[in-house]
């Protein structure tokens, strides 16, 4: 479950059914590069993150809250990588792209935390690398902004910072696909349900924290989040 950021304190608790975590790899043409891949392909790439792995950075109504991370075992690089999240409402397959902004219940602020050592291993060896995404604590993530509030943003600045220095920042207009292009290819795959969670991508600047750091995360409209490494 994900609680939905609420108006005022005097609502009560609203809590959005997480069904299963989609990502995207490499949305921003930043950090594709950065990990040696080519920004142009005509698709995006897939791949899930455990629902278990969920750890939502809020309280029962939504207000942003400190959550601790564990640091995950068999791995020495673990990287930070902050996203905007999509909440879906309604799903299908094969939906037109005229069709899907209306499945989009709302919006997040996520973290797609990565053990890179063993995804690298993985990448070299020709083998999955679903030990490299998939462990506890792996998708941190913000209250949901329902669209009502947020709208559906298309530009803003996306940022994170490690114990207060810049490590990533871009702007939402550089996602080399939108929520809805994403939904878009992704229902082609898949059948999409209500309560599923898509993680867009993430900025160029990705790199590793270690125990006692504190990550800090924001989106322009959409909130923001705060875990530390422990």
């Amino acid at each position: 479950m994900l609680p939905v950021r609420q108006e005022n304190a005097d609502n009560k608790e609203l809590l959005f059914p997480v069904n299963t975590i989609y990502c995207v790899g490499q949305n921003y043409a930043a950090h594709a590069r950065e990990m040696g891949a080519d920004p142009k392909r005509c698709s995006p790439v897939f791949f899930h993150k455990p629902t278990d792995s969920l750890l939502p950075a809020c309280d029962g109504r939504g207000a942003p809250r400190r959550v601790n991370l564990s640091y995950p075992p068999q791995t020495n690089e673990l990287h930070h990588e902050i996203e905007l999240v999509a909440a879906l409402k309604d799903g299908g397959r094969n939906i037109p792209r005229a069709e899907a902004k209306g499945c989009i219940f709302g919006y997040g602020v996520g973290l797609d935390m990565t053990r890179r050592d063993l995804q690298a291993g993985a990448r070299k060896e020709g083998m999955p690398w679903d030990m490299a995404k998939g462990f506890d604590d792996a998708a941190p993530c913000s209250a949901l902004n329902p669209v009502s509030r947020c709208g559906h943003p298309d530009r803003g600045a996306i940022r994170l910072v490690v114990n207060g220095e810049p490590r990533q920042k871009a702007d939402l207009s550089d996602l080399i696909w939108s929520p809805s292009e994403v939904i878009v290819f992704l229902s082609r795959l898949v059948t999409l349900c209500p309560g599923d969670l898509i993680f867009t991508g993430t900025p160029g600047g990705v790199g590793p924290v270690r125990r006692g750091d504190e990550l800090e995360g924001h989106i322009d409209g959409v909130g923001e989040i705060t875990a530390v490494i422990v």
